[in-house]
């Protein structure tokens, strides 16, 4: 009788720790983690590969990581050969069938979506362009509408037991969103027209969505680092085309944005890119609050 009572306490123990199982899932950026967390609620659990503070083009693969990418059940990242410096090696060595190309848990963002910034020529000379199209996709707020409700799917795809809740917590999210986006277009009007240097190509969805012109780049092609020659062009473009702001992140060399703004008396400003950019920046809702409170102080 106690061998069956053994039995059965074993049995309900087995249980109880299936049903409670969180799916682990990994993100290559820190908005990606805050979509999931939206989404997923207590249903998971999340680990970003990256920060705010860190260039996502540029990660180490180190042990804690690929440990990360070895219980991983689902991996969500932007793509579009944005992670393509460390990602295919972090996938390698991870040896987690989950999470490989085509596979139930591999999720890249990027590709839920249709792409700006297509280049018209595939040639490194160019710089370091991405042939799919641009990848930063968490700045268009209609696009990301779109990513959630594919993000969710998945979700319910891999963890069928807890649909309903992803589900619910979909519509939650998507509903609040699209009220944020009104708040925000509303917001921002004053910023239709206004010109900005940035200092790498990352900010043209958030641009095309508020109607701000991006007229150079600190960098003289993309991923090139600013260098003096094309710093004192851009000083003399901007003596004859000002520009009404200077646009960086905070994982980006503030040297060069400096010396311009100084020579051209042109107001920087370092915008949080990701979630975790500003202090104030804890999700995805107040990332975007943040970006738009500070353009228009800088117009302003």
């Amino acid at each position: 009788m106690k061998h069956y009572r053994l039995v059965f306490f074993l049995c309900l123990l087995l249980v109880s720790q299936i049903s409670v199982a969180k799916i682990n899932v990994l993100t290559c950026e820190p908005e990606w983690k805050a979509l999931a967390e939206a989404l997923g609620g207590d249903k998971i659990n999340v680990y970003s590969a990256t920060t705010a503070m860190q260039d996502p083009h540029n990660v180490q693969a180190r042990p804690s990581l690929i440990s990360k990418a070895r219980r991983a059940d689902l991996l969500i990242c932007s793509g579009a050969e944005l992670e393509a410096g460390w990602l295919p090696l972090l996938l390698r060595k991870s040896s987690n069938p989950n999470i490989q190309p085509n596979a139930t848990g591999y999720f890249m963002t990027a590709a839920q979506v249709e792409l700006m910034g297509q280049p018209t020529v595939l040639d490194r000379s160019q710089g370091d362009v991405h042939a799919a199209g641009n990848p930063h996709v968490h700045l268009a707020p209609f696009k990301m509408s779109d990513i959630a409700e594919k993000l969710s799917l998945r979700l319910e795809k891999i963890d069928s037991n807890n649909s309903d809740f992803y589900r619910k917590n979909l519509i939650a999210f998507t509903s609040r969103w699209n009220e944020a986006v009104k708040d925000w277009s509303k917001k921002a009007e004053v910023l239709k027209g206004t010109r900005a240097v940035t200092h790498h190509k990352d900010w043209i969805y958030l641009f095309h969505w508020l109607g701000i012109e991006e007229i150079a780049n600190l960098e003289p092609k993309p991923g090139i680092p600013p260098n003096a020659g094309h710093l004192s062009k851009l000083k003399s473009l901007l003596e004859k085309q000002p520009a009404n702001f200077i646009v960086r992140t905070a994982y980006q060399e503030s040297r060069p944005s400096k010396w311009l703004a100084d020579k051209t008396g042109i107001k920087m400003i370092q915008l949080p890119f990701t979630v975790g950019g500003s202090d104030k920046a804890v999700d995805l809702f107040t990332l975007y609050d943040e970006m738009i409170e500070q353009l228009l102080e800088a117009v302003n």
